[in-house]
């Protein structure tokens, strides 16, 4: 049975997308429909007055630990190629948020000046401050840190009050619901529960860091306009994932 949790409209969040959600349906590169979508979505929650934050993935370019296993290159050197990927993206969103009418700073973990600035704490908070969404890139600037580990990172840098994972289902599930049509969606379920029950909510580093630091993760359907919105505005959108106490 689903728990039902608490849920409040929020300020400032965090919202992680994968690259592969940029494909569309070519599973490479970036789609520009998809690219459009992704920032109208993010405007309409700024225009609610939210605080917004991005981190993104490069999967729709490279993915470190696949490249390394299948070419031979060093997990190091790999997940750096990967890092580049997520900043090729950071900047498309960029670009496209901004011709959408909200400006943007895109702060990454590896120097790269002439494109981005760096990642500076106090720097980002003020941008989000003064109404500007950031898109961190390059996940935590290490290699072997996935960026859903960079997304739960950020999010507590930045003092913010929920981390919306966006994907393509519309929550967590005691099982795979495509292999098994009895699954059962969870409204709420705590982070002990999660761990119990060995729900896939983000990996092992990332929940442990949203859990340690009691810091809420909303995991969500992106693929449905407005459900972002919704979710910022304290509505039952997806699953919860929410402190033990």
């Amino acid at each position: 049975m689903a728990v039902t949790g608490e849920r409040g409209r929020f300020q400032r969040v965090l919202v992680k997308m994968s690259g592969e959600a940029l494909a569309g349906p070519a599973g490479f590169g970036i789609d520009a429909s998809v690219l459009a979508y992704v920032a109208k979505e993010i405007v309409s929650v700024r225009a609610e007055g939210v605080e917004c934050a991005l981190v993104v993935g490069g999967g729709n370019f490279i993915r470190g630990a696949g490249m390394s296993a299948e070419a031979g290159i060093e997990r190091s050197v790999a997940d750096q190629l990967g890092m580049l990927g997520t900043l090729m993206n950071a900047l498309a969103l960029q670009a496209a948020i901004e011709k959408a009418g909200v400006p943007v700073r895109v702060q990454s973990a590896i120097g790269v000046s002439q494109v981005a600035e760096s990642f500076i704490r106090r720097r980002a908070i003020r941008h989000l401050e003064k109404g500007r969404v950031v898109v961190f890139a390059a996940g935590t600037g290490n290699p072997y840190f996935t960026t859903d580990s960079a997304a739960a990172l950020r999010a507590l840098e930045i003092g913010a009050e929920c981390l919306i994972k966006a994907t393509k289902v519309d929550g967590v599930y005691d099982r795979d619901p495509r292999k098994h049509a009895d699954a059962v969606r969870y409204d709420s379920v705590t982070f002990s529960e999660a761990l119990e029950k060995r729900l896939a909510v983000m990996d092992q580093t990332a929940f442990t860091l949203c859990r340690e630091n009691n810091l809420p993760v909303i995991v969500l359907d992106f693929g449905v306009a407005g459900n972002l919105l919704r979710a910022v505005r304290g509505e039952a959108v997806g699953t919860l994932v929410r402190g033990d106490s």
